[in-house]
């Protein structure tokens, strides 16, 4: 009887035992579940350098000579219809890599002449048929070139433009009257969220390191007192900086940090500091990488210490846009980006930069008021 009484106990026992295991296994099962139907948004911005995209005309007080028909480039119709084509299919493409027929929300752009060009750009079919337009300032520039931002206003909805001024210090250069590009700043809706970008171009190489570091520091200026207006704001920081990620006028006069736990309130995050340390980059010169086409993110936008808290619009990843049509593919230049001139030859090309851009991710809350057009992500 003993023996009977313990083979009962211990059949009950591995009976709660397998009972207590399959309700585990049915609450894990479950959360897995809960967590599989987890739905995302995704979202990409980016910037394009479009390497002097002219038309054919004069423009009254503008450098842009070598941009027209009897132009040192002999800049014909025939050229600018390729070039808009050539620039249309860069932009349409950027962010179809994750999201497919969608594309980017919103795309800054430099090396722009004027508002024709970019109504005859958003008039090129692949740009057209998702209804992109854009949103430019004239500005002071000597040869004309400006900055520019185009959007998807299905994505992107404007609520204020204005041209922040790049500001020369040195009293020669005030006496020389010298001026530069500016900096767009563009404030609108995305994601339900109050989002700024600030497109600008710093100046060239051709000039000190002083000018760009100057530049920086009226960026920091223009940073600051976004956030002040709304600590909560969205805010990209992108262009060309005519600088890579570690230099001064990014690291020090801006403050744009390459670790992304190390960033404080207030502070800029620079993801592609790494990306440029291990070797790549958006341009080429004397075979080495330089990587100064960046997007520069608000600590708004950052998950840190490992978090993934997606419950408003953050930082996903960041890529550099690659095709095979953006390089020469043969001859001593093999491997570099294809302009659209070099040594004085119409190459038919596209730039002498590449383009980059960020993927961001919000958690959906409902299916309610969701738009058509963004990408359900599960995770």
């Amino acid at each position: 009887m003993e023996n009977i009484s313990y083979l009962r106990r211990k059949s009950e026992t591995i009976m709660k035992i397998r009972y207590y295991f399959f309700a585990l296994m049915c609450i894990m099962v479950s959360l897995s579940a809960c967590a599989q139907e987890r739905k995302f948004s995704m979202y990409a911005i980016g910037f394009y350098n479009l390497e002097n995209l002219f038309d054919t005309c004069h423009d009254a007080g503008k450098n842009d000579y070598e941009y027209l028909p009897d132009g040192r480039n002999k800049w014909s119709a025939m050229k600018y219809k390729h070039k808009l084509r050539n620039m249309a299919k860069v932009l349409a493409e950027m962010g179809t890599d994750k999201l497919p027929q969608i594309g980017c929300a919103a795309i800054g752009v430099s090396e722009v002449e004027n508002a024709r060009c970019l109504t005859d750009l958003c008039d090129q079919q692949p740009l057209k048929s998702r209804g992109f337009k854009f949103c430019h300032i004239e500005g002071p520039d000597h040869r004309g070139v400006d900055c520019a931002l185009l959007y998807n206003p299905s994505l992107f909805t404007v609520r204020n433009v204005k041209l922040v001024p790049y500001v020369y210090t040195r009293q020669e250069d005030i006496d020389n009257n010298r001026a530069t590009r500016g900096f767009l700043v563009v404030s609108g809706t995305m994601a339900d969220e109050h989002v700024t970008i600030v497109v600008n171009h710093l100046p060239s190489r051709g000039a000190t390191s002083f000018y760009r570091e100057e530049g920086g520091r009226q960026l920091r200026i223009v940073k600051d007192s976004l956030i002040k207006e709304d600590p909560q704001v969205k805010l990209f920081i992108m262009g060309d900086m005519n600088d890579d990620p570690k230099d001064l006028s990014m690291s020090k006069a801006l403050g744009a940090r390459r670790d992304i736990d190390k960033v404080e309130k207030g502070g800029l995050f620079n993801p592609w500091w790494n990306i440029h340390a291990s070797g790549t980059g958006t341009l080429m010169y004397n075979g080495a990488w330089n990587l100064f086409d960046q997007i520069i993110l608000s600590y708004s936008l950052l998950n840190q210490k490992g978090k993934k808290d997606y419950s408003t619009l953050k930082y996903y990843q960041p890529q550099i846009f690659r095709r095979d049509y953006l390089f020469q593919q043969e001859g001593k230049y093999k491997g570099n980006t294809l302009r659209t001139h070099a040594g004085g030859v119409w190459l038919d090309g596209y730039s002498d930069h590449l383009p980059t851009l960020v993927y961001l991710l919000k958690e959906q809350k409902s299916e309610a008021g969701k738009s058509a057009t963004r990408k359900s992500m599960k995770q």
